[in-house]
């Protein structure tokens, strides 16, 4: 029993000092792709690793299509900002910061 435990401490160690975060940090980030998180990087258009950069440029394009000036919607500019939020939030959660 005692070799389980230290093997399991072992890992944790091992994986904290490997990436630089909690094994339940990990896993909390990969529950966070959830079907909103890909919805909204499919509204988007971006990857999972996208940069803070790339989901503003993605979120500018998309307003300039969907705002009601240009025949879009309220709804749909707040949908694409609600995608946007999400995804700054979702990206902030996997990197651990906020650049």
């Amino acid at each position: 029993m005692s070799k389980i435990i230290s093997l399991v401490l072992v890992f944790i160690v091992g994986c904290k000092f490997a990436t630089g975060r909690w094994p339940w940090e990990i896993w909390r980030v990969v529950r966070v792709e959830e079907p909103a998180v890909r919805r909204a990087r499919q509204l988007l258009g971006v990857n999972a690793s996208a940069s803070r950069a790339e989901i503003i440029e993605a979120h500018k394009r998309l307003i300039t299509r969907v705002h009601p000036d240009r025949g879009g919607t309220e709804d749909l500019v707040h949908e694409a900002n609600a995608a946007r939020d999400l995804m700054l939030a979702a990206m902030v959660m996997r990197d651990g910061r906020t650049g």
